[in-house]
């Protein structure tokens, strides 16, 4: 609140608003129930990036960031010290791919917890191919990714989601994630950009 008052009184407004959300990986976790037809593997490096960046920019054609991806974009996230191939989950129907669902994990290496926390899971991203929502893959996919992230050894899972997409945030209840925090965007102000708080 006090970053309202601050922003509104410089003259900014408050343009996006990111929620996170956790859960205990510890609560019971459902069995992913995957439509007739569709497959889930990991992805492949090399392989899959090209497939992948198509649809993620169909997945989320509305979408600010996320849906303008480039080849670039995707090979600088295959560089981080992060990225691991065996939590990037990618769901087929004949032989196309139709759903993703990246994890990640933070506060894991080789000098032990370098977040000054206990490792943490995140959903990265779950997209799906607009043809096929509302089949339930979204919901299967972020389950296949939590019970990988509970198999790493974690023990609580983050996610980012718009605050105004209430279908997504409605999906994330449902599966047993609260609301932790809100990161506010404003912007406006004497010509002076944007700024974060």
């Amino acid at each position: 609140p006090a970053a309202v008052r601050l922003a509104a009184a410089a003259g900014f407004e408050r343009v996006r608003a990111l929620w996170q959300m956790r859960r205990s990986l510890q609560a019971r976790l459902g069995q992913p129930q995957l439509a007739e037809g569709v497959t889930v593997r990991t992805f492949e490096v090399g392989r899959d990036e090209e497939d992948w960046l198509g649809l993620n920019a169909g997945a989320f054609a509305s979408h600010p960031e996320q849906g303008s991806w480039t080849r670039d974009d995707l090979d600088l996230r295959e560089r981080e010290p992060w990225f691991d191939p065996a939590g990037f989950f990618l769901a087929e129907r004949a032989g196309q791919l139709v759903g993703f669902h990246w994890t990640k994990i933070h506060g894991q290496g080789s000098s032990g917890s370098e977040h000054g926390h206990e490792p943490i899971g995140e959903v990265y991203v779950v997209g799906v191919d607009p043809a096929e929502r509302g089949s339930g893959l979204g919901r299967a996919l972020t389950l296949v990714g939590l019970r990988y992230l509970r198999s790493q050894g974690l023990f609580e899972v983050m996610l980012y989601v718009d605050e105004g997409n209430t279908a997504a945030i409605g999906l994330y209840e449902s599966l047993g994630f609260t609301h932790w925090d809100t990161d506010v965007m404003f912007a406006g102000g004497q010509g002076s950009g944007d700024a974060s708080g």
